[in-house]
């Protein structure tokens, strides 16, 4: 370039050299390289380059804790960026300046810039098309709503209160499954019939990945002459063929995509959220700033925010916790012989996570119906089942989900899908040989119900049939993937259904059973968005899902599936037939592992 007597490039290359020494600490080399490369972007005339320069000036000013000359730096970017529209750069530099203003103690200046770049955000967001998309740009972008929720909590911030951090904690929470519950049909649905070219490609991969899957199982359960080569070779081509299908699906757009965004609301308000609320019933939602857990608690005729604890403290006792119940792979004989020190043991983890997150509110709540909104690394506990020293919380309350207050709100003005009877499917293996008992004993229960066993429970079973029921019961293993969670899928009698194939299922269930292994299981990623089975459920059309959060024992589970649709079938709303039926199964199972796994997440049904 500097032979070609071209000045940009060599500058352009100097700053992203520099953006890499912030990153590694470099700091006065960084300082160095990007004066150098802003001082030919300003000759040059180029504005968003001179801004990003700016930018990087005042992150390294902050860095070195020098808080006037990073907001000189801002100042100097906004300017720039008065001469160019960049929605990106202009939040980049309003959410720096916010930084700069608070370090010099100008909070309610600091709040009037967290709202500018938070503004900026939202309409960058509202322009992108695409699930993948957004997931992905919100990374790393919630630290604009953290400020704000911090500066509206801080009573010397004007403008701020409990109204507004609750609307911005909203706004910072599982936001693309929200719109993703008010698009239209995804483009794939429509394939019958008509299939394109791309929609066929889909459905070999599909059909490939369904075939490498089988071979894994197969492998697996090989007695004695497993094949470590054979599954990393059938596992690199799983991962090729799922990259492939992300590629190809990335590539269809929703009906209408350039008008979908128009049509969805960006939250609900504080209003509506209070209006969805039984009047018995108390909202607790949980937020992260930094490592401090936020409680919010709302009912009809009180918003209340206040920190309770710290996420690294909470993570500590959800470990735990996760150790206790994985002793339950140790067999039969080691249960029996151990089983009160584990009860023991369980109950001191889950008396320290109420005492961590329920107990500072605990007296205002207990008696109540209680809706519980988890953040992060909180989807993993058990509020149902926390101990306040003599008693769960579900002795006292009955305990609700949802990944959000507007997708509660959403779930709970949606009607009745208008479904017709129930549709039962049972998939047993070695590993849970009374799966077929259990789904027996559940249509059985169900009144109009179809049942449908082993290699009969097919995909195309779940698509003719599933579209029409009110009620959908899956007995069967779900398999969760941490790693590449859109993945996670729960297998039928041919195939293993994934949340990508949920997304193109229209439903009209009210209510939704996966009584599988560890089925509610999801990540939390970019803007707590939930990537797992419950994402393609809620996709899907489901109101109201009954999920496990860990892997059920195959005994116990048939018991509490039989006692629960007994009483949905009489006319108990589920979230209260699943309270009941663990007081019961508990007389007969009292360690949480078999009587706390499954949770009612969406439309709760309260009565």
């Amino acid at each position: 370039m500097v032979e070609e007597q071209n000045r940009v490039w060599p500058s352009l290359i100097d700053l992203y050299q520099a953006i890499l020494l912030v990153d590694e600490g470099r700091l006065f080399e960084a300082r160095r390289l990007c004066l150098a490369a802003l001082a030919c972007f300003e000759k040059s005339g180029l504005p968003p380059r001179a801004a990003m320069c700016h930018l990087l000036l005042a992150r390294i000013a902050l860095r070195l804790d020098d808080a006037a000359d990073g907001r000189r730096r801002c100042d100097n970017a906004l300017a720039q960026l008065a001469r160019s529209e960049s929605p990106i750069l202009t939040y980049h530099a309003r959410l720096l300046q916010g930084h700069a203003l608070l370090r010099v103690g100008e909070r309610a200046a600091a709040y009037t810039s967290y709202q500018a770049a938070r503004e900026a955000l939202e309409t960058l967001r509202s322009r992108l098309n695409g699930e993948d998309l957004k997931i992905a740009f919100v990374k790393n972008k919630g630290e604009v709503y953290e400020r704000l929720v911090e500066l509206c909590l801080d009573r010397e911030t004007a403008g701020g209160g409990f109204e507004e951090a609750f609307s911005h904690i909203e706004q910072a929470k599982s936001r693309t499954l929200f719109d993703l519950m008010f698009q239209p049909v995804h483009a794939l649905a429509r394939e019958e019939g008509s299939e394109s070219q791309l929609a066929h490609s889909i459905r070999e991969l599909r059909e490939e990945l369904n075939w490498y899957y089988h071979l894994v199982a197969q492998e697996q359960l090989r007695p004695g002459d497993q094949s470590s080569q054979r599954v990393a070779t059938f596992q690199r081509e799983i991962g090729s063929r799922e990259q492939d299908m992300v590629r190809a699906l990335r590539e269809l757009k929703t009906t209408d995509s350039s008008q979908a965004d128009l049509h969805a609301p960006s939250v609900s308000s504080l209003d509506a959220i209070r209006a969805a609320l039984p009047k018995d019933a108390t909202l607790v939602e949980y937020f992260q700033v930094d490592d401090r857990i936020v409680l919010c608690l709302l009912d009809r005729d009180r918003l209340e925010i206040a920190p309770v604890s710290t996420m690294s403290r909470a993570a500590e006792h959800v470990r735990m916790l996760q150790f206790q119940f994985s002793k339950f792979r140790l067999g039969a004989d080691y249960i029996r012989t151990f089983h009160e020190a584990l009860l023991r043991s369980t109950q001191a983890h889950l008396h320290e996570l109420f005492n961590e997150l329920l107990a500072p509110v605990w007296s205002r709540i207990e008696g109540r119906r209680l809706i519980i909104v988890p953040h992060g690394l909180l989807h993993y506990v058990p509020f149902h089942a926390l101990y306040a020293g003599t008693h769960y919380v579900t002795d006292s309350c009955v305990v609700s989900y949802a990944p959000s207050a507007s997708i509660y709100a959403t779930c709970q003005q949606q009607p009745s899908g208008g479904g017709q009877g129930g549709l039962v499917l049972g998939v047993a293996d070695e590993q849970a040989p009374l799966i077929e008992t259990e789904a027996r004993a559940v249509a059985t229960a169900l009144p109009d119900s179809r049942l449908f066993l082993g290699t009969d429970a097919t995909e195309q079973v779940l698509r003719t049939h599933g579209r029409d029921c009110r009620i959908l019961h899956i007995a069967s293993h779900g398999h969760f993937r941490p790693e590449n969670p859109m993945f996670s899928g729960i297998r039928l009698g041919d195939t293993y259904l994934n949340v990508y194939d949920l997304y193109r299922m229209r439903m009209r269930a009210d209510l939704v059973t996966l009584s599988g292994c560890a089925t509610g299981a999801n990540v939390a990623a970019a803007g707590d968005e939930l990537l797992g089975i419950t994402r393609g459920l809620f996709c899907a059309g489901a109101r109201t899902l009954l999920l496990s959060l860990w892997n059920v024992h195959d005994q116990s589970t048939g018991s509490v599936m039989t006692d629960l649709y007994q009483a949905v079938a009489s006319g108990t709303p589920v979230v209260t037939a699943l309270r009941d039926t663990m007081l019961h199964i508990r007389k007969e199972y009292p360690h949480p592992y078999h009587w706390a796994p499954f949770v009612v997440t969406g439309k709760s049904g309260h009565a």
